[in-house]
């Protein structure tokens, strides 16, 4: 397989220049796609301003009942389209999207006959593109073994990554679950821990910008691919590794014909901004089902964060709907062992209790099946559509609001389907999803109207368990925007007040956290997602700055809008989030050094009043009101492990 890659690149980059390139372009003009076949072989590449982000790489698809990577003609004609398309989503980054796009498919015929399409979607800052496969013969179906889609960048640029985990390790063999660190301007040439990397993959092409590579419109028609790391520059898609979900299911994704492959999705900036703001994922997919109700999107509060498994409780629970209702939140979040701890007819009495406070519950339960160990329950239920049907028209009963499904361990199709039979059914019962120990969401805020969210990062629990993760909060924390949350929602599960991981806020006991109150407001409007489960505790009412619970009240789980302003990944993160008429502003700093900024805030008015939530140099947040310059300027200074956050 290395063998072959090398040669195809090769041969890629000797001959292309003899291919006679069509062209797809942005409206704009700035984004350019070259096709061309060449002895055969089909390659693109892409310009941005007429700088060569990538090189020409390879594309192509190796299948059981054809091999479409070589031998191939590249028809004369290209059929175009303009797309003008305008959509509303109220749970991603930009609740009103207008997504225009040139569309050009470039069809490969082999042996005088069709073999497949290329069809290629460019936008202003991003190209998306998939593969359409026509019947072969006889042949109606087909397993696609291989993909050549390949990314050739050029030499010097360096990576920002995330390894994908090896098959059946971590916890109860739950892996891979997309909970591994990044690393951040690192060179090319390697591949992870030998498996590859997650999606999003992002690539600081030297002087020139910025692009990110993802995967949109994943569903149980195919399964979720990696990025793999080659010689050369190169990076190819890779299929799930074999051993994921026990060895069960296949690696190999089939489909029927004709038939179609998910989205590859490309954004390129001079800038980080369009990384940060592009809507791609949802702009290429489509909603394959009706919503059964209006879903609402909640901030709620969440025990088991900070209080671990044993206070999975009736009076604890009841005690954080109590807090939920204090904090003007509608949901709480019931985790692990609810069944056994709590019992189901005390869960029905803890869902009439909270419809008294306007307060829902969202129900935590292991995926189940034959892909892992896990030991938590509830356990034997969402792997079979009998008993997962069964218990949602219980939880439809008594008023439960969402579940949170965790412990999923691989991308093959089959687990593809888990996840869409399970958003499917959820739907027919009014209830939302979360995923938890899961794969990258893919497209899916607008697939399925009744996603929530999924965490697939290494998100707060680590926290509580680790303080060397504590240490690295900051540096986490400003990469996540600009690499995983920038395709979809992330439940990170965050924002905590208290000093101290432990279940009444006892010093030096459990990790201590090491990022001030104004972090963790920050953070807040930094990570987006439309379901928030924050990791407050009912004492941060009288133990933290009333200034800082305030701020959690108030801030929004869904936006209309979002700037990038300043940042680095790994370094330091300033974005804007609008609702509304109100931006807010938010800043976290990971640098030993005291990072001091003067930023344009042009959304808000000169003379509009505005709060400034700051730290000073010991972590210690203040508020303070001002009203905006003529200049709309501001100048301020972020600490390590501070934050600032600006709401007008």
């Amino acid at each position: 397989m290395k063998y072959y890659l090398i040669t195809l690149l090769i041969l890629v980059i000797s001959t292309y220049v003899k291919a006679e390139n069509k062209e797809v372009k942005s409206p704009d003009g700035k984004l350019v796609v070259l096709v061309a076949v060449e002895k055969g072989v089909p390659v693109y590449s892409i310009l941005y301003n007429g700088k060569q982000f990538l090189k020409p790489s390879p594309i192509g698809l190796k299948t059981n009942v054809g091999d479409f990577t070589q031998n191939l003609v590249l028809n004369n004609k290209v059929n175009r389209l303009q797309i003008d398309e305008k959509y509303q989503l109220p749970n991603i980054k930009k609740s009103k999207v207008n997504y225009q796009a040139n569309e050009g498919v470039f069809s490969l015929q082999k042996d005088g006959k069709p073999a497949i399409d290329i069809i290629f979607r460019v936008s202003n800052n991003d190209v998306a593109f998939k593969y359409k496969v026509y019947p072969q013969k006889e042949s109606r179906s087909c397993v696609i073994n291989e993909e050549a889609t390949g990314f050739v960048f050029p030499e010097g640029t360096t990576t920002f990554l995330c390894p994908q985990m090896k098959p059946m390790t971590g916890f109860a063999r739950t892996a891979p679950s997309y909970e591994t660190s990044y690393t951040t301007d690192a060179p090319m040439g390697t591949n992870g821990w030998g498996g590859g990397f997650t999606f999003p993959c992002l690539f600081k092409v030297n002087d020139m910008g910025w692009v990110l590579i993802s995967e949109t419109g994943v569903d149980s028609r195919y399964c979720g691919s990696r990025l793999i790391g080659n010689e050369g520059g190169l990076y190819t898609i890779g299929f799930p590794q074999e051993g994921e979900n026990n060895g069960n299911g296949t690696s190999s994704p089939g489909i029927t014909l004709t038939g179609e492959t998910p989205w590859r999705t490309i954004t390129s900036g001079e800038t980080l901004a369009p990384i940060v703001e592009t809507t791609i994922p949802f702009d290429v997919v489509e909603q394959k089902y009706k919503a059964s109700q209006e879903y609402t999107y909640t901030k709620g509060s969440w025990s088991w964060v900070i209080k671990m498994d044993n206070n999975t409780t009736f009076p604890v629970q009841k005690e954080y709907i109590d807090f939920s209702a204090a904090m003007g939140y509608g949901t709480i979040l019931v985790d692990a062992l609810w069944d056994t701890q709590i019992g189901r007819d005390k869960i029905a009495e803890l869902a009439a209790y909270g419809k008294t406070k306007n307060v829902g519950l969202y129900l935590w339960y292991n995926s189940n099946g034959f892909w892992n160990d896990a030991p938590q329950s509830p356990k034997g239920i969402m792997d079979s559509p009998i008993t997962r049907r069964k218990e949602m028209a219980w939880m439809k009963s008594i008023g439960v609001k969402g579940i949170k499904v965790d412990f999923f361990g691989g991308d093959k199709q089959v687990t593809m389907k888990l996840y869409e039979d399970i958003l499917f059914d959820a739907n027919d019962y009014g209830i939302m999803v979360i995923f938890h120990g899961c794969t990258l969401p893919r497209g899916w805020e607008r697939m399925y109207p009744n996603y929530a969210s999924s965490e697939a990062v290494l998100a707060s629990e680590m926290l509580h368990f680790s303080q060397g993760m504590c240490e690295q909060e900051a540096v986490n924390a400003s990469i996540h925007p600009f690499i995983r949350n920038t395709v979809g929602s992330m439940d990170f599960g965050g924002s905590a007040l208290n000093e101290f991981y432990n279940a009444n806020n006892t010093p030096n006991k459990g990790s201590k956290r090491m990022t001030s109150d104004v972090f963790a407001l920050a953070t807040a409007v930094l990570f987006q997602s439309s379901v928030q489960h924050f990791a407050l505790a009912p004492n941060n009412l009288t133990d933290a700055p009333k200034w800082a619970v305030n701020f959690m009240k108030e801030v929004p789980s869904t936006w209309d809008e979002v700037k990038y302003i300043d940042g680095y990944p790994g370094k330091y993160v300033v974005f804007a989030r609008r609702k509304g008429d109100k931006w807010y502003i938010a800043g976290i700093n990971a640098q030993k050094e005291t990072l001091n900024l003067k930023i344009k805030l042009t959304m808000i008015p000169a003379g509009v009043e505005f709060k400034l939530y700051s730290d000073d140099a010991q972590l210690n947040g203040t508020v303070k009101t001002f009203k905006m310059n003529n200049k709309q300027e501001i100048e301020f200074s972020i600490p390590c492990n501070g934050g600032v956050v600006i709401v007008n």
